[in-house]
């Protein structure tokens, strides 16, 4: 009388061990850039109430804030968790730092984004910042944003 096999081989056990290791190897890569591109994302949205005010300050005093208007460059600096903004006085100049490595993702950390408003020629302007940064990976940028 024949015996039935009872569980797995040793063989069947490290193959499926092999596998388990190889898309772990897959996946912690394209895990740690997810990461990475959301902390991105938020200092995009940070800077969006700051880009807002800027634009309107331009359009309705044909000139970008400095350190002595209201709002000032100052008012408009903005802290998130992964990241932080400083306007530049009279360019509206809007420049993000990512946190140091530890805060934020190795791959970002300490890089910069700069959001560029238009020159102010003519009453009825539309404002569109221009976003570059020529230290961090496109990959981590949104579409919209350039990386140079």
């Amino acid at each position: 009388m024949k015996r039935v096999q009872q569980g797995f081989t040793l063989i069947e056990l490290m193959i499926v061990v092999a596998i388990i290791g190889i898309l772990a190897a897959v996946a912690l890569p394209a895990y740690q850039d997810y990461i990475a591109r959301s902390q991105v994302s938020e200092a995009f949205t940070s800077v969006e109430g700051a880009k807002t005010a800027i634009a309107e300050y331009g359009q309705v005093n044909g000139a970008y804030p400095s350190g002595t208007t209201k709002p000032s460059v100052t008012d408009l600096a903005v802290a998130g968790k992964y990241s932080s903004a400083a306007v530049t006085a009279s360019t509206g100049v809007i420049t993000v730092t990512m946190g140091a490595a530890g805060t934020v993702n190795a791959a970002v950390a300490g890089k910069t984004i700069t959001f560029t408003p238009p020159v102010l020629t003519a009453v009825g302007n539309t404002l569109t910042f221009a976003c570059a940064s020529g230290n961090l990976a496109q990959k981590f940028l949104p579409k919209s944003c350039s990386g140079t």
